[in-house]
């Protein structure tokens, strides 16, 4: 079931305060991206973020989800009504989110 654009627009929202974050749409999901790095996305209206240590430290009790069948477990974030958390998970995890891959040149 592909995500709801509004879910996305308020996921956006609450993320507003960060300069630097895009986003792709995927194959009826939303890959989200902090300064070019991406850090989780949207999937059937949840948000997910990659399990790197940062984030697990940051949210211990999270559970972890399939964001589609076949794909890597990642961290459910639960809390997204609370802006100031959101911010603070996405600048946590930064450092350690692996730098976007270079660009094959045609």
């Amino acid at each position: 079931m592909p995500s709801n654009k509004d879910y996305l627009q308020f996921i956006l929202e609450q993320l507003s305060e960060l300069e630097e974050i895009t986003y792709r749409a995927m194959m009826g999901e939303y890959i989200l991206y902090y300064r070019g790095k991406i850090v989780g996305g949207i999937y059937d209206d949840r948000l997910l973020v990659k399990p790197v240590k940062s984030a697990i430290t940051y949210m211990p009790a999270a559970h972890y989800e399939l964001p589609y069948d076949g794909a890597k477990k990642m961290l459910l974030v639960e809390d997204v009504d609370n802006r100031e958390f959101l911010t603070g998970l996405f600048q946590t995890m930064f450092e350690e989110l692996p730098a976007p891959k270079p660009k094959k040149k045609k």
